[in-house]
């Protein structure tokens, strides 16, 4: 069994990171496939490379899907199989951290078992999921779909569900947003776990409280509240 685990959650802005977007033949990971995977190279906050390709399945796409993203079997009949998609994905990325809007519920479940099934392991970058972001700081908002947030920073939703398009969309909302974080944050909001990056938050314990990385149980550091 393969020791690696999935990259930890952060919560905070990195001025270099790539957002990703898929498009699905479904919603689930177990029993849907990738028919679509792109992404946006972002340094220092401007994009600076594109990433994109469609996926053959490599059996039919059901209708609802493509009523939704615009993709037809036709479409995807000479596209590359996923293990060329992947890897071509995979060099794209590096180690970079990775950006997506609810990636960790979606797009990360289908691109772990796409990783564990080629290469054994999981996908290991660190990631910043931007509906967590956009639930935090845009709480005037009753929805917090991608298209929601690039409608109130007035960007162009034009080709949404289509993942290049909703990339460039969700890079410019990331942007947006990140003006709206604090500048300094209190003490305990937004402090950085040493060992793996992830947020250290306030936590009761047995001898009162202290402050643990959200990423527990994978990191299990803690440090005292002087």
């Amino acid at each position: 069994m393969s020791s690696s685990k999935r990259g930890n959650r952060l919560s905070g802005y990195v001025p270099d990171y790539v957002v990703f977007d898929l498009e699905t033949t479904g919603l689930s990971p177990n029993t849907d496939e990738i028919i679509e995977i792109s992404a946006v190279k972002a340094e220092g906050g401007k994009v600076k490379e594109t990433f994109s390709t469609l996926v053959n399945p490599g059996r039919p796409i059901p209708r609802e899907a493509s009523m939704v993203n615009g993709i037809t079997d036709d479409m995807v009949a000479g596209a590359p199989k996923l293990p060329e998609a992947i890897k071509e994905f995979s060099e794209f990325i590096g180690k970079q951290v990775l950006v997506g809007h609810n990636i960790r519920s979606f797009d990360l479940k289908f691109l772990s078992k796409a990783f564990l099934k080629l290469y054994g392991k999981d996908l290991e970058n660190d990631y910043i999921d931007t509906l967590f972001m956009a639930r935090s700081c845009l709480k005037e908002l009753s929805h917090h779909r991608l298209t929601d947030l690039a409608s109130y920073f007035h960007i162009s939703t034009e080709g949404a569900h289509r993942a290049l398009s909703d990339c460039i969309m969700n890079q410019k909302c990331f942007e947006e947003m990140a003006k709206r974080l604090p500048k300094s944050p209190p003490e305990g909001e937004g402090m950085r776990c040493p060992k793996c990056g992830g947020e250290l938050v306030e936590r009761k314990g047995r001898f009162g409280a202290f402050y643990g990385c959200r990423n527990f149980p994978a990191c299990r550091f803690t440090q005292n509240i002087r």
